[in-house]
């Protein structure tokens, strides 16, 4: 099969250096590296990263709903 592939500059360069290593031609590095990548990304899918609530408990200050209290707290109005 044969299509365009657009490499990104890192990625063109190391294939080339390969190449050059193995003595091979480009195809056939690039068809070799895309089997050992398609390998390892099949045998060891990502894991479904999910947050696990926490519970957090109370605030020191109360309530956080007006933000304009919480920065008055926080920048000491509150306690003058």
């Amino acid at each position: 099969m044969r299509t365009t592939v657009t490499l990104d500059p890192d990625v063109a360069a190391r294939l080339k250096r390969l190449r050059q290593r193995r003595g091979a031609r480009f195809k056939d590095i690039v068809n070799a590296a895309l089997r050992e990548g398609l390998r390892v990304m099949e045998e060891n899918p990502r894991p479904k990263s999910w947050t696990k609530p926490m519970p957090l408990g109370g605030t020191r200050i109360g309530s956080l709903n007006n933000i304009a209290d919480v920065l008055a707290i926080a920048e000491r109005e509150a306690f003058k």
